[in-house]
């Protein structure tokens, strides 16, 4: 069939949908005959705009993996910026130790800022992948091992990659604890008052580097003969290498114990008698233990003489 050119439009139009609002390109050609006595349509081509169609990157399952690969590089440059240029213009990430999320490159070098400085490298242990027409998904969990501190954090994470600029970005990253890591640890009265013997058990070594251990990475140790609070682990161990050389062995006289949402406080008084020269000491303490690594840390030790072998007796109150 022919038909006369003159009778024929073509062009771009647009719809507007009025159940949703929503408003669609496309292309169209109209070819009209003159057909008992009107012009009716003969032929009607309508398609989508063609920079409208998604013309999908080709990626294995194995490839989005690897990206992770790229990302944990970059965490390896110890560069905020090289991390930050791994994730997409308009990336967003809900970082795991920050209640700030982050919508734009400045605040998520800020992030990376402070992360890096823990030296941490990430390994995924398990995972789930879907591909898309240009984006993909991997979500599951990771481990990370702080250079900084030799501690293993695990983390739920979900990345979502974007083909963008000719290379797969970061879109979204949403990285959180895991949830039983928040939940209470069950403990009773007498474990807690067992771990004073943990850290008795360590003076028995005669080993600074193993009494030291017993602290928590934060912690912070008033001690009963020195003037200077040790709080960090180099401070803390320093303390024991002279206390020890008085082969100190810890008796608790007297103990209250309380207990809180992954920590517990246990005060009193305890006496020591030391294995060199045999002199007994009484003394007042306060632990305070945290959960962490999987194990009770002290994450406080207070520790001071007994006020009346300063002070000398209270006066007797009056009659």
């Amino acid at each position: 069939m022919f038909f006369n050119i003159n009778n024929s439009r073509s062009g771009i139009y647009e719809f507007t949908m009025g159940t949703t609002g929503a408003k669609v390109r496309g292309r169209y050609s109209f070819i009209y005959i003159y057909e008992d006595g009107e012009w009716k349509i003969v032929h009607h081509h309508s398609s989508v705009m063609p920079e409208g169609v998604v013309i999908p990157e080709p990626i294995t399952k194995e490839e989005v993996r690897s990206l992770f690969g790229l990302w944990n590089d970059a965490l390896a440059t110890k560069d905020p910026k090289k991390v930050a240029d791994r994730y997409s213009r308009q990336g967003v990430l809900l970082p795991t130790v920050s209640d700030v999320p982050r919508y734009d490159y400045p605040g998520i070098v800020d992030y990376f800022t402070h992360f890096l400085k823990l030296d941490p490298q990430g390994e995924i242990l398990e995972g789930n992948i879907i591909v898309g027409a240009n984006w993909a998904q991997d979500a599951g969990i990771y481990e990370f091992t702080l250079g900084a501190t030799g501690a293993k954090v695990k983390g739920r994470y979900t990345y979502v990659y974007v083909f963008e600029d000719g290379e797969w970005k970061i879109s979204q990253h949403h990285s959180s604890v895991m949830p039983e890591a928040n939940k209470p640890k069950e403990t009773t009265e007498k474990q807690i008052k067992n771990l004073f013997q943990l850290w008795n058990s360590a003076l028995a070594t005669e080993d600074p580097d193993a009494v030291a251990k017993r602290y928590s990475k934060d912690a912070v140790l008033l001690p009963t003969v020195s003037d200077v609070p040790r709080t960090n682990y180099g401070l803390i161990k320093d303390y024991f290498v002279h206390f020890l050389k008085k082969k100190p062995e810890g008796k608790i006289i007297e103990s209250h114990v309380k207990m809180g949402h992954n920590w517990c406080q246990d005060v009193g008084i305890y006496e020591f008698t030391m294995g060199t020269t045999g002199d007994k000491v009484l003394g007042r303490y306060s632990f305070i233990y945290v959960w962490e690594d999987g194990e009770w840390k002290i994450a406080h030790h207070h520790s001071s003489v007994m006020p009346e072998a300063v002070l000398g007796p209270s006066p007797k109150p009056a009659v």
